[in-house]
């Protein structure tokens, strides 16, 4: 394997930062704040987080929040669960969490739990089992779990699980390799991973895997190498990693250092 340009990588990432004019820039301003999380925890899996300006960085991040508690993907956007998540995650990569008032921010996301144990975005009430995770995430860095009702929130996860061991975004709905992702995770948080089939799940992820040695995230789909990292990341665990074309999958993959970062982090949660 070819020898990581680290220098190339921090270069880059502070140089998409700075260029706030560019195009691309302007139709992401609303996902500006998913998107620093995601630049800023590559910079620390390379040991290069201090590349940046921490106090400019926090002062962003703590201008994004709403009065309701939430936080909105930039200054002056709605808030939404998602970018709270990476609020709570940017703070976390500083250890500057004790920044917010967590009381208000984890009532913020208490709030958006549903009666059938599910939770919605933001106000407008979309439903996805990928906000149960990243609700649950968000409340178990907080240390706040105990702000919602955690045996509901279980039961409608469980509520999303297929016939073919997987889960999909709600009831009914076909089994996605994200929404896996999402679902078993925030088992894994719950301490309910003991519903999850490991063997019949196992399966359905190992025959995700394509010809080319990438992995779909469902049947007839195209490779992605997203879903090396959602995949991978569960195989070992379902004792199904000798079903892959390991050599295959590792040369489409960007990094593995990707796996590395999500399962320490997995286990920290639980720890």
């Amino acid at each position: 394997m070819e020898e990581l340009l680290v220098g190339k990588h921090v270069k880059y990432i502070i140089t998409v930062e700075k260029r706030k004019d560019d195009f691309e820039s302007v139709v992401m301003e609303h996902l500006r704040l998913n998107g620093a999380y995601w630049g800023l925890t590559t910079l620390d899996i390379m040991g290069k987080l201090a590349a940046v300006e921490q106090d400019e960085v926090i002062s962003w991040v703590m201008q994004c929040q709403h009065e309701s508690g939430g936080f909105g993907g930039n200054i002056g956007h709605d808030p939404h669960v998602l970018y709270t998540l990476s609020a709570i995650q940017v703070l976390a990569l500083f250890d500057k969490v004790h920044v917010l008032d967590i009381d208000k921010v984890s009532n913020y996301i208490a709030g958006l739990q549903n009666e059938d144990g599910s939770f919605s975005g933001d106000i407008w009430g979309e439903v996805d089992t990928r906000f149960s995770y990243i609700a649950i995430l968000s409340l178990a860095l907080l240390h706040r779990l105990d702000k919602v009702d955690v045996g509901k929130a279980v039961k409608y996860i469980l509520s999303c699980k297929n016939v073919d061991g997987g889960f999909g975004c709600t009831p009914g709905a076909e089994s996605h390799a994200g929404q896996i992702f999402c679902c078993v995770a925030a088992l894994a948080i719950t301490g309910s991973l003991h519903h999850v089939d490991k063997d019949l799940l196992g399966w359905w992820l190992c025959e995700r895997q394509v010809k080319s040695g990438g992995l779909n995230g469902r049947p007839e789909k195209l490779p992605d190498v997203c879903y090396s990292c959602y995949i991978g990341i569960f195989i070992d665990r379902t004792r199904r990693m000798v079903e892959f074309q390991i050599g295959q999958m590792m040369q489409l993959m960007s990094s593995i250092l990707t796996l590395e970062l999500l399962d320490f982090h997995f286990l920290s949660i639980q720890e």
